[in-house]
């Protein structure tokens, strides 16, 4: 089989809809911070609450300001355990998220 031909048979197929999904979808959490507004603990929907053991990098984003918004506080943790994620505050809504780092 030529090149021409396997591309006539991948198109339409490798990447349909069906087949595509999220990667690092993010996912709503609960924390509970600090006097100074660090992360301290960080609960997921499950109830298990895991202890923030250090703190990496912290930056913000406004971006989007023509349409929707997006104004996020970003913060790097590693929890106890030693599970290294990023958590963000939707700043307009006061919600939590947690991703992993890409």
């Amino acid at each position: 089989m030529n090149r021409e031909q396997t591309r006539k048979l991948e198109r339409g197929t490798r990447n349909n809809a069906d087949r595509l999904r999220a990667l690092n979808v993010q996912q709503q959490v609960k924390v509970d911070l600090d006097d100074g507004g660090v992360p301290v603990v960080v609960t997921r929907e499950t109830g298990d609450g895991k202890r923030v053991e250090s703190i990496g990098e912290t930056w913000r984003i406004d971006d989007e300001w023509w349409r929707l918004p997006i104004v996020r506080r970003y913060v790097e943790v590693i929890l106890e355990g030693g599970g290294r994620v990023v958590l963000f505050e939707d700043l307009s809504t006061g919600e939590w998220w947690i991703q992993k780092p890409a």
